[in-house]
């Protein structure tokens, strides 16, 4: 009798035993499928391919991951929010989901040691903390299904960082916000991007902004988008009072 007890109570080590037991730590619950979640940190570069021949990288669950994520939060929402309109629940969401938002969730889940990849991290970009990590809902999803990706969203994400007061008056995107203050003040705007680089072997942005003819601020950094935000940024402080007038 102990024997046959032994014999159904014995269950095979899952294949790649420390990276499950990991995931397993990480997400809280029993993966199923544990080569979904390997899927979700494996880059392009490295060219795996499935049983079927098909790509093996996390870019389909991302986007998989990004949708979810955005049903989550947009439920969140229409019931926390029960007077928002559409535009506010729109706008707030955004602010919620977006990329340096999910970029520091990334980091603080520490997604990239389970990254694998053929081109080095600091050439990656910074944004691929937070493709790894709606990869990671897409896997999820896929794996355990809606209601228990809702569940984690809601842990990870919603409880311990969504304050609705405090969004309200969080700045997503400083070259918007000064774009529209220039279009309501009647002021020229101008924004010029070039590529900055210098000896430094990775590739610089360099920005300068000019309102009315006149540079008010420059920005550099590793992409044209993040370059622009700086110089941005710059700009919205140096108007604040004006800008926050609106």
């Amino acid at each position: 009798m102990n024997f046959i007890r032994k014999i159904v109570s014995f269950s095979p080590r899952p294949e790649n035993e420390d990276f499950y037991i990991e995931m397993r730590n990480l997400l809280e619950f029993d993966p199923k499928n544990i080569k979904i979640y390997e899927m979700a940190f494996t880059h392009r570069s490295l060219k795996k391919v499935d049983r079927k021949g098909e790509p093996f990288n996390y870019e389909r669950l991302e986007f998989l991951g990004d949708a979810i994520l955005g049903s989550v939060i947009a439920s969140y929402l229409y019931t926390k929010v029960p007077k928002g309109s559409e535009g506010y629940l729109t706008q707030m969401r955004s602010k919620i989901v977006s990329r340096d938002h999910l970029n520091e969730l990334g980091k603080y889940l520490d997604l990239i040691r389970f990254f694998k990849s053929n081109i080095a991290q600091e050439n990656v970009g910074e944004n691929i903390y937070g493709n790894i990590f709606e990869a990671l809902i897409g896997a999820i999803y896929l794996d355990k299904g809606y209601k228990c990706c809702k569940k984690f969203i809601h842990e990870k994400l919603i409880d311990p960082y969504v304050d609705i007061a405090k969004l309200e008056g969080k700045i997503t995107s400083y070259k918007g916000l000064i774009i529209e203050w220039c279009q309501k003040q009647k002021k020229e705007y101008s924004i010029d991007t070039y590529e900055d680089t210098g000896n430094e072997p990775v590739k610089h942005f360099g920005v300068r902004i000019s309102i009315d003819g006149e540079l008010v601020a420059k920005g550099r950094a590793k992409s044209k988008k993040k370059a622009e935000e700086q110089a941005s940024r710059r700009v919205y402080y140096t108007f604040q009072k004006s800008i926050d007038n609106l």
